[in-house]
């Protein structure tokens, strides 16, 4: 049997070992989860909404519990992981607010004396979530499908088995009755037995492109719905008319926050000839200037990559665009001690071809493109395999707005402003970033049975 085991990133030492689920373990609870289906779906809106904010409460009274419990695990910076719970509980909050008038069903006028759609829950719901936000991602599918009367089992991260169960604890302190959602402590490769069981209803998974393949076709055998948030290799693009102040605190907040391992960090920072040089020279100062270390320490920006194997996949990443022509003005060296730390690091000379410009780079490492005018920035930007967010940086808000609403590829574009998710929008990508939507109204309609309802 191989234990599930916590290591902290920052000091190599390991925090626990957990033993997981046995095979007659997961039957049982996925049979408890398909039976507190047929209970749950009955639950008021009001009575759903109130476990919700019962859930909000615990996650922003005990934050600080929860920020040390992702520091050790995964490496966030202590205040980051502050303001994760906090944004759990906006979400928790959000959907007891809204839910209802999301869920009301639409009347249609047609030949019928009434006709009408209406919006049923599908039923157990297979969350497969990654370790780098390891509260938000579950709890981002976790509130709009609990209200919409799913139950839900979770396959977490590996290396994040304390965050799963204690987002299990903070749910069932909250009021949720037994088997509404439980936390599976099961290894990647049950996930395909998972996935074919008959009381999985759809599948949803945030993680890597090859992970989201693997679960499309497993899910698509059966004929299973699936959401799929992948990679994401976002670009931002800089045009000579922007405040390049704001435009470079903007881009470095991005591209380093949770230490660079985000799917919407910005990754490719594709600048327009006329400022290239005054956009680099400011950018490589404040990445400088940002501290790495003990995520523990409240002065860390930027803390250990979550595994130490993930930041030597990274180092090879900068080391291939370099030996391909590319030029690392700062970092680029794996430190001397102990953790998975990897320093700020901003290539610049990146071409089409390199890891740097094709591939996502998963931690604190820039991309600096050039582009002789905002067309071949607007196509470099958009040539890319993936979809996922982008952003443009102009004091023109009127053309950067139609820049970001028609020509740039991606589900989430900003303006003058960093890419982020927020419970109120829909949030998903396009390409190899995945399909389907997460939040916002669209994110609630993803796991339910759109019905017509036709009374003659």
């Amino acid at each position: 049997m191989e234990w599930i085991t916590a290591i902290n990133p920052a000091t190599e030492e390991v925090i626990k070992k957990y033993r997981p689920d046995s095979a007659t373990t997961v039957q049982k609870k996925l049979k408890a989860g398909l039976q507190a289906f047929a209970s749950w779906k009955q639950i008021a809106f009001e009575e759903r909404a109130r476990i919700l904010r019962n859930a909000a409460t615990i996650l922003r009274n005990r934050k600080q519990e929860w920020a040390e419990l992702m520091a050790k695990e995964m490496g966030k910076p202590i205040a980051q992981g502050r303001s994760e719970a906090e944004k759990c509980a906006w979400a928790c909050e959000y959907y007891a607010q809204e839910a209802a008038q999301m869920l009301k069903p639409i009347e249609v006028p047609t030949d019928a004396t009434r006709s009408f759609v209406t919006f049923e829950p599908l039923g157990l719901i297979l969350a497969i979530m990654p370790w780098n936000f390891p509260f938000w991602q579950v709890f981002r599918f976790l509130a709009p499908h609990l209200m919409a009367g799913n139950t839900a089992v979770l396959k977490h991260a590996s290396n994040v088995p304390g965050c799963a169960l204690a987002i299990q604890e903070i749910m069932l302190e909250a009021g949720l009755p037994e088997g509404v959602f439980q936390t599976l402590m099961v290894p990647s490769a049950e996930v395909k037995n998972l996935i074919a069981h008959p009381a999985i209803a759809a599948v949803t998974l945030t993680g890597s492109t090859d992970a989201g393949r693997a679960v499309a076709r497993q899910a698509g055998a059966y004929l299973k719905k699936t959401v799929l948030e992948l990679g994401g290799s976002d670009a931002y693009v800089i045009l000579p008319d922007a405040d390049l102040e704001q435009a470079v605190e903007t881009c470095v907040n991005s591209r380093l926050i949770n230490s660079g391992q985000s799917c919407i960090a910005a990754k490719r920072f594709i600048v327009v000839h006329d400022v290239l040089r005054a956009f680099t020279e400011r950018f490589v100062a404040r990445m400088q200037e940002k501290k790495w270390g003990d995520p523990m320490d409240e002065s860390v920006d930027i803390g250990p990559l979550a595994r130490a194997d993930l930041r030597n996949q990274l180092h090879r990443q900068v080391m291939r665009s370099v030996q391909a022509g590319a030029q690392c003005l700062v970092g680029g060296k794996i430190p001397k001690q102990k953790g998975a730390f990897y320093p700020p690091t901003v290539l610049t000379r990146v071409k089409k071809g390199m890891p740097a410009f094709d591939e996502e780079l998963f931690g604190p490492v820039a991309a600096i493109i050039a582009a002789r005018d905002e067309a071949e920035a607007i196509r470099l930007a958009n040539d890319s395999s993936f979809g996922l967010g982008a952003a443009v940086f102009t004091r023109d808000r009127q053309k950067g707005e139609q820049i970001t609403a028609h020509q740039l590829e991606a589900g989430n574009c900003f303006v003058n402003a960093l890419v982020k998710s927020d419970p109120r929008l829909p949030f998903g990508g396009i390409k190899n970033s995945g399909y389907g939507r997460e939040l916002g109204l669209f994110g609630i309609h993803e796991f339910v049975n759109i019905k017509t309802v036709y009374i003659a």
